[in-house]
């Protein structure tokens, strides 16, 4: 009678259990790489390319130099 107790504490228990813990450590994993992603996605939406700068160019250096 107790080994049969002892059998079922095992079906149950996470060390002995592989099925259980198979899916544990592939839930942990998609999770950790989801969030990775999503992560490194949000940094670089926050960092993006904001446009093209409104600089003023000296006349002189131009392809056409326009001189005083």
């Amino acid at each position: 009678m107790s080994h049969e107790i002892e059998d079922n504490y095992k079906e149950k228990d996470f060390k002995y259990n592989r099925v259980s813990s198979s899916r544990f450590v592939f839930y942990v994993t998609f999770f950790c790489l989801l969030s990775f992603v999503l992560g490194g996605c949000y940094r670089l939406y926050k960092n993006r390319y904001k446009g093209k700068p409104d600089i003023e160019i000296q006349s002189s250096t131009k392809y056409t130099p326009e001189y005083k």
